[in-house]
């Protein structure tokens, strides 16, 4: 079973009937993730989306690609396990300024983890600079928002990887509230789960569930072996037609 973590932030917080969770009314309780072995990790990283995403395809998961989150500047990239983060959100207002604890979501991940934030879409900024730079500091992977962001030049500044569906200069705060960590959660119609592996790039995202991506993997690196070669005889001379009847999934 997963180790319950007590992220401080001045919250409201129920535990579920029946659940041996600890609270307390300026704590928001959560299940850590179950982080799938570093070598996996490791191995995830030198691969593209495009390649996982053909990997997906073989595996009957091709449901798994993100495809309208964007990084929001060029050469942006990360790979993870998720610390997930769901969001509601309302007009001015709605909410109270504790509502809006983003460091919450910096200090339930640890170093290596993506941040998964499903705002539902929405056009207020759940991140800004300030807190990229107390990422970066961390040696949080990256994030990505199904909503909002702001501060792109602080965001390229600090050179932390953001993946956002929106940017816009409107603050979340009184306008968006955290309502949980680490459950599951829809990103782009995908769905998320807490340590599943995130990877993004400037082509997209994928999703490997935690209990599959070892087999995705492997496919992944099959693809890869045969994009190498088929690199190599196109190097060499052959046609792009041969190339294509050579390696099916190029």
């Amino acid at each position: 079973m997963a180790n319950v973590v007590i992220v401080p932030i001045s919250w409201q917080a129920t535990g579920k009937a029946g659940s041996s969770r600890t609270v307390w009314s300026d704590l928001m309780p959560h299940e850590d993730i179950i982080r799938p072995a570093p070598e996996l990790t490791t191995r995830v990283a030198r691969l593209a989306t495009g390649t996982l995403a053909n990997a997906l395809d073989k595996a009957g998961l091709h449901v798994n690609v993100i495809s309208h989150i964007k990084p929001v500047a060029p050469g942006l990239r990360f790979v993870g396990p998720a610390v997930t983060v769901r969001e509601s959100s309302g007009e001015h207002g709605s909410f109270t300024s504790e509502d809006f604890a983003v460091g919450s979501m910096i200090d339930a991940a640890q170093a290596g983890d993506a941040i998964v934030v499903d705002a539902g879409g929405a056009e207020f900024s759940t991140w800004g600079g300030m807190a990229s730079l107390a990422a970066k500091v961390k040696g949080i992977a990256g994030l990505m928002v199904d909503g909002a962001v702001r501060d792109l030049e602080e965001i390229a500044e600090f050179q932390f990887p953001v993946f956002s569906r929106h940017m816009t200069p409107t603050t979340g705060r009184l306008r968006l509230r955290i309502e949980a960590i680490n459950e599951p959660v829809d990103i782009d119609g995908v769905r998320v789960e807490p340590g599943d592996i995130v990877v993004a790039d400037g082509t997209g995202a994928v999703c490997l569930p935690r209990e599959r991506a070892e087999e995705v993997t492997l496919l992944a690196e099959q693809f890869a072996l045969d994009d190498a070669a088929a690199t190599r005889d196109i190097r060499d001379g052959m046609s792009f037609t041969q190339a294509m009847a050579k390696y099916r999934g190029i």
